[in-house]
């Protein structure tokens, strides 16, 4: 008895480099005992990828199951592979009686020549948790092109007035070490990428830690106005349902906010400075150890700055631009999000009446709101941040009209 395979990309797999990535999940009930990979271009056939099995007797192997079969294509592999088409072959020959073999192909270009990119040479101050711009020139065949910061990313747009250059807004992370440096890159379709240094000097910044004391009332309040029905915190007892909501939902919510970078308008929204208002309480990137019954029970950093004295006054928008978000989102209660352009946005948390929608153009000292106590706020107060291409900075610079002129729209001008 013969079975066929099934071979199909766990992703798709258009263009091919030096090298490139390819999963293929394999389905045979008997398994496979070779498994090969091809490059087929002008007339000729290169192999990629080859993996062999013991062979068994067919009987004994009936419900083997799927398997996936990851390796790398491309001029590493192949080095007679040019710049065009070509076609990636996978085989497969079952591990049964008659050992058929089965075959699946995809036409795929090959694209080997790399970008390049330069970075331009002005001086880049940048403070640790805080962001700056830097303008730089991709040439050759290129995809994408930004700005990476360790883990980070951030995307870059045409620089105005200059067909052939980009910029980037981007941002040096609280939570990375002093010691990583920035760079530009862009990277063709195949995923081969060049990078470029640029001059910068950090000043590392030390956040406050805090103790943060919470009782079992306090605890109550907290999880009820978050989750009051227990569907996005179910739990034993209110400290494990707390510490989902503290922790799993935060960072929920924190994804949900940084995927907002994607509703964004190519172009300066705002306009000047970017309004403070309210008391200082807890500061951009506080590290809250939470203290319950004298333990620490969790630790958390809080991305913003929470200002008070705003009981029953309303919230205004702190500069020019368009609604992105008006609604509940988890431990912020209701929030808005306002675009200011070029990824770029500001937070407004804890409100307890929004009177904006999404898609509202807003301006300077708009009310969009009340301020209030919803999601996880202990008392009233306006949760503020910004984020810029999702990732949450600190506002302090965006409330200095110098500093915004000299680092940011100088540069863009």
């Amino acid at each position: 008895m013969s079975t066929h395979t099934v071979l199909s990309l766990a992703a798709p797999v258009k263009i091919i480099g030096i090298r490139t990535p390819v999963t293929v999940r394999v389905t045979n009930p008997h398994g496979v005992r070779r498994f090969s990979a091809y490059a087929e271009q002008n007339g000729q056939r290169y192999l990629l990828f080859e993996q062999s099995a013991p062979t068994h007797r067919w009987w004994w192997r009936r419900h083997e199951p799927a398997r996936t079969v990851a390796f790398e294509v491309g001029k590493n592999k192949a080095p007679n592979l040019k710049e065009g088409q070509a076609r990636l072959v996978v085989e497969a020959v079952s591990d049964d009686f008659r050992g058929s073999t089965d075959t699946a192909s995809y036409d795929v270009s090959v694209v080997l020549t790399a970008p390049r990119v330069v970075a331009d040479n002005a001086q880049h101050y940048i403070n640790g948790g805080g962001m700056e711009l830097v303008t730089f020139t991709p040439s050759g065949s290129w995809s994408e092109a930004g700005v990476r910061v360790g883990k980070y990313t951030f995307r870059s747009f045409p620089l105005p007035g200059h067909a052939d250059q980009r910029f980037a807004m981007f941002a040096y992370p609280w939570d990375l070490p002093p010691d990583v440096t920035p760079v530009v890159y862009a990277r063709n379709l195949a995923g081969t990428e060049a990078t470029a240094r640029f001059w910068f000097k950090l000043f590392p910044k030390k956040f406050r830690v805090r103790d943060f004391p919470i009782d079992d009332a306090l605890m109550e309040k907290l999880v009820n106005s978050v989750d009051p029905t227990g569907t996005l915190a179910p739990g034993p007892d209110l400290l494990s349902r707390f510490l989902k909501i503290n922790g799993d939902l935060r960072r929920q919510n924190n994804q949900q906010l940084a995927d907002l970078r994607f509703k964004t308008e190519e172009k300066v929204l705002w306009n000047g400075p970017f309004v403070h208002w309210g008391k200082e309480e807890s500061m951009f990137a506080d590290v809250r150890k939470y203290i319950y019954h004298g333990k620490q029970i969790d630790q958390q950093v809080h991305l913003g700055f929470d200002l008070s004295d705003v009981q029953n006054e309303p919230v205004n928008a702190t500069n020019d631009g368009r609604v992105a978000w008006a609604s509940d989102l988890g431990i912020y209660g209701n929030c808005i999000v306002v675009d200011h352009g070029y990824a770029l946005q500001s937070i407004y948390g804890h409100m307890s009446r929004i009177d904006v929608k999404v898609g509202d153009m807003v301006k300077k000292g708009q009310t969009m709101g009340i301020a209030g106590s919803t999601g996880l706020a202990g008392g009233v107060h306006v949760h503020f941040s910004m984020q810029i291409d999702g990732v949450q900075v600190n506002p302090r610079e965006w409330w200095d009209e110098h500093w915004i002129e000299d680092r940011i729209l100088s540069k863009l001008k």
